[in-house]
């Protein structure tokens, strides 16, 4: 949960990493992203799931959820093959039992790869790059969101895509993340 004195109109209302992103975690994200090792989403999945039904948020954010994953430009989608935060995405909520909209959230221009960039320019890179998918002109008010991600290095982009999604009516959203 967000400290009170914290809590911004169009922020995240809480977020989960459940690991530091180093070590095998590291290598396994990194390997999935760049190295095209999609077989790593499902064994990551499957660790990711375990670790968190053990979390302190479990059970704030297990009822009536929907995982939204954080978009990839389709330039790059295409490059790589796959959006990571979906491919793992997809079967973390399915293993939970949450509703899955992989496409609620567009991003609609090329950007640096942010692990390239210092914290401010990350802010500068991210801002005003997402947009509701076309086929969503109402955010499903009664859920609470699950803004998903690989890693949470500055907060960035969760953050970007959470006032997205806020500002088109979401009462809840948390960002999930593997790594922090």
């Amino acid at each position: 949960m967000v400290h009170v004195k914290c809590k911004k109109k169009y922020g995240l209302d809480g977020l989960t990493c459940l690991w530091v992103y180093e070590g095998a975690v590291r290598k396994a994200l990194l390997s999935l992203k760049y190295k095209f090792a999609f077989d790593i989403a499902k064994e990551l999945s499957q660790i990711f799931m375990e670790a968190l039904k053990f979390h302190d948020s479990y059970p704030i954010i297990h009822n009536s959820s929907v995982l939204v994953p954080i978009p990839t430009h389709p330039l790059r989608e295409n490059w790589r093959g796959f959006n990571q935060s979906a491919e793992v995405g997809k079967l973390v909520a399915r293993q939970m039992g949450w509703k899955f909209i992989p496409d609620l959230l567009l991003k609609r221009r090329i950007t640096t790869p942010q692990t390239e960039l210092k914290s401010d320019a990350r802010k500068e890179n991210i801002k005003g790059v997402f947009s509701l998918g076309s086929d969503y002109s109402l955010i499903p008010k009664d859920y609470c969101l699950v803004l998903f991600d690989d890693v949470w290095t500055t907060g960035s982009t969760l953050k970007e895509a959470c006032k997205v999604l806020k500002r088109a009516g979401a009462k809840s959203v948390w960002g999930l993340t593997i790594a922090r």
